[in-house]
């Protein structure tokens, strides 16, 4: 895989989240069943380029999946590296 610059970058991590959630998240039926997702419903949350290795990091739109992705791209060996994860709690400090 070659990673021609930014946009190129957020578009593939955009397409493999979409295709992660389709294929992973598609484990229930009926009244519980969770719909497939498009690339509207992702959105890059942050993302750098430092010398030739790329970072973003992503998630859905779908409220309370909790699925938040993080994507690096290693130009040295032009792979791409997918870590998702799934927010298990929320929890508030207001002191020590």
């Amino acid at each position: 895989m070659i990673i021609t610059g930014m946009e190129h970058f957020q578009d593939v991590c955009k397409k493999k989240l979409v295709e992660w959630y389709n294929n992973s998240c598609m484990i229930h039926e009926g009244p519980n069943a969770i719909k497939p997702i498009n690339l509207s419903n992702v959105f890059i949350v942050w993302s750098c380029k430092t010398l030739q290795n790329y970072k973003c990091l992503a998630s859905t739109t779908v409220s309370g999946d909790g699925i938040y992705a993080e994507y690096t791209y290693n130009g040295d060996k032009q792979e791409l590296y997918e870590d998702v994860y799934k927010k298990v709690t929320n929890t508030c400090y207001t002191e020590e």
